[in-house]
């Protein structure tokens, strides 16, 4: 099983390419179910949870070729079952989204209860209330959801929770619906609205994706089309953490700032100077311990929950006493026991974690328990003194293209290791 070592203690300086996003690209991936001809999907990151879902997609009998820069060909007309199996969707909560498109596309669509990551229950009640709404009989047995409808018939839905992957489950499978249906109480983050611009290209009749009411007059079919996924503002946001974590200088290129408002704002009171053009961001921490910031998750446009564990590492060497308040899932801590392995002086209090920013941090050996607390802890390992293992790392390959090789051209000390046989 592959470890990352790291030997902290350089401050980060040079440039990264971000790749496309990896929440953005799973459903426009399921999306092509959607389509009765050919697609094309440009800038898809080549990652773990990305692979897991063009396998899902092969299983069902969808024709997809990658070529060398990971351009993803999709052809759903061939499709031959539409079962999501157990196997594959417990390794990626994000597999449910082909639920909508298979329904609204074939009528039928057996998809497993999802698995994926240990951060909270993240249930599909609201998936599934919504899809009865639009005229789906659905039973959940033998741990399937098996869902039927002759036609979908488009209604008002109001979610009971801002959820990203419900949104954008009964935004697909409204395309399709008779008439028009209103989804109100809407995601509005940036991937649900890359979502509806590829859904447009297609032929979908979308408007107010990115607001909270999202309206769909459904069509009769949806074709081929071309697409390129967004840049992810995630991983944007986690080397610009590491930049200023370090005490670096780091530009981000190929990513898009008004995307991540809410965390240039924490960075800047931290201490960083933040310039930015049209698809760069340009950090500069001038070698300075950051200041500690007060953190609040919730959804998007506010601060996001997937920039939470990067943060609280920046916390655990800052000057001063930070909060981190996680709303959005209930076990999204499991990363600051780990950090405290690493000399951290974190309190946890309910949904609060109390951070005393320490002048060091002392390496040690780590364990990933999900996807971003394996990246707090490698920007924690960057600034700890000693070599710092990072155990667990299939986490991180999840949601990070060439993470060690991005942050090494950047003057990180970081390699992969395998473990002794």
């Amino acid at each position: 099983m592959d470890k990352l070592q790291i030997r902290g203690g350089v401050q980060l300086e040079g440039e990264v390419r971000i790749s496309g996003a990896k929440n953005a690209a799973l459903p426009i991936l399921a999306g092509t179910l959607l389509a009765e001809g050919p697609v094309s999907i440009g800038n898809v990151p080549h990652l773990r949870d990305v692979t897991t879902m063009i396998e899902l997609l092969g299983r069902m009998g969808v024709g997809v070729t990658i070529d060398d820069k990971m351009r993803v060909e999709v052809d759903a007309s061939s499709v031959s079952e539409c079962v999501a199996p157990y196997e594959l969707v417990r390794t990626m909560r994000a597999s449910i989204v082909v639920l909508g498109p298979l329904l609204a596309r074939f009528g039928r669509a057996d998809v497993s209860l999802p698995g994926g990551c240990a951060i909270g229950a993240r249930p599909v009640n609201i998936h599934v209330a919504g899809l009865q709404a639009l005229g789906a009989e659905i039973h959940i047995e033998n741990g399937y959801i098996r869902a039927r409808a002759d036609k979908l018939v488009g209604t008002r839905l109001v979610l009971d929770t801002v959820t990203v992957t419900g949104t954008e489950n009964l935004l697909m499978a409204a395309t399709l619906a008779e008439g028009q249906t209103v989804i109100e109480n809407a995601a509005r983050e940036p991937e649900v609205v890359d979502l509806a611009d590829f859904l447009c290209t297609m032929g979908a009749r979308i408007r107010g994706a990115g607001t909270d009411t999202i309206v769909v007059d459904g069509v009769e079919r949806l074709q081929g089309a071309s697409y390129d996924v967004l840049p992810d503002r995630i991983e944007a946001g986690t080397f610009l953490v590491a930049g200023a974590i370090t005490g670096g200088h780091v530009r981000v290129k190929g990513t898009r700032p008004e995307h991540l408002d809410a965390v240039l704002a924490k960075l800047r009171e931290a201490g960083a100077t933040i310039q930015v053009g049209d698809s760069w961001i340009d950090l500069n921490m001038h070698g300075r311990r950051p200041h500690s910031v007060d953190i609040r998750t919730a959804p998007h446009p506010a601060f996001p929950t997937d920039m939470q564990a990067q943060f609280a590492a920046l916390n655990t060497i800052a000057d001063g006493v930070g909060t981190v308040t996680e709303t959005i899932f209930e076990n999204r801590f499991m990363h600051m026991l780990e950090m405290r392995r690493l000399g951290a002086d974190i309190r946890i209090e309910g949904n609060t974690a109390i951070i005393r920013g320490m002048p060091n941090l002392t390496a040690a050996p780590v364990m990933a328990t999900d996807l971003r607390a394996s990246v707090s802890l490698v920007i924690a390992g960057l600034v700890a003194q000693g070599e710092t293992i990072v155990n667990r790392v299939y986490h991180l390959d999840r949601g990070y293209e060439r993470l060690e090789a991005k942050l090494a051209a950047c003057g990180a000390d970081i390699e992969r290791v395998k473990d002794a046989a």
